[in-house]
């Protein structure tokens, strides 16, 4: 199967450091991915690519971009999926945060605003005597919140997030709700009481994309 590939370069060590497309076609197995392609790339055509990418299952979420416009995991996501009338497929960098090189974005606004909302039970009262167990059903409603591997594909997509940039985005707003909605937290007031302020939960737009996007 034959694939082109066009993608978003960025060298901050150029004489003139600005992005640029370049087209890389290649010949892939009908089973390869979008990290396959990249990898082949990086490997067999220009060593200088950068990306990045750990487990290629689709767990650690280090090898989120934007591909056709729309922020994925490049392991993934199957190129015979996005090829059909050979059509070229686009990979560019996630958004809502700055380029380092290429491929590999700088994740510290996501990571800052994360710690924004104290990730981490915070419980007030008498010592438990013994190991204070969760009810079963309380941990089983936040599955959903808790299976999120921060890849920051929702964050690179929010369109509350590229309108202003002090939105707490969906990905600390998942974590939040994990301890809001977690029996062993006492500081459910003040951590609600802080979503409500400016940036907090009520700048979202309740466009959904963020779950549209989420791997």
């Amino acid at each position: 199967m034959q694939v082109t590939l066009r993608v978003r370069r960025f060298n901050p060590e150029a004489e003139n450091p600005k992005p640029y497309w370049q087209d890389f076609t290649l010949e892939m197995e009908e089973t390869s991915t979008v990290l396959d392609a990249l990898i082949k790339i990086r490997e067999e055509v220009d060593g200088s690519l950068a990306l990045r990418c750990s487990c290629r299952s689709a767990i650690c979420g280090s090898c989120a971009m934007r591909i056709n416009h729309q922020a994925t995991l490049a392991c993934k996501t199957k190129l015979n999926e996005l090829v059909r009338d050979g059509k070229t497929v686009t990979v560019e960098p996630v958004g809502n945060m700055a380029t380092i090189k290429d491929l590999v974005a700088d994740m510290s606004p996501h990571w800052q605003k994360i710690r924004q909302v104290t990730p981490w039970v915070q419980h007030e009262g008498p010592e438990p005597e013994t190991e204070y167990l969760a009810p079963n059903e309380a941990m089983l409603h936040l599955t959903g919140v808790m299976a999120c591997i921060q890849c920051g594909a929702c964050v690179s997509d929010c369109t509350a997030l590229e309108a202003d940039a002090n939105f707490i985005a969906p990905a600390a707003l998942a974590k939040a709700y994990r301890f809001v909605a977690d029996p062993r937290d006492t500081k459910k007031v003040e951590r609600l009481g802080n979503l409500n302020k400016y940036g907090g939960i009520w700048d979202c737009t309740r466009c959904y994309y963020c779950v549209q996007v989420c791997p």
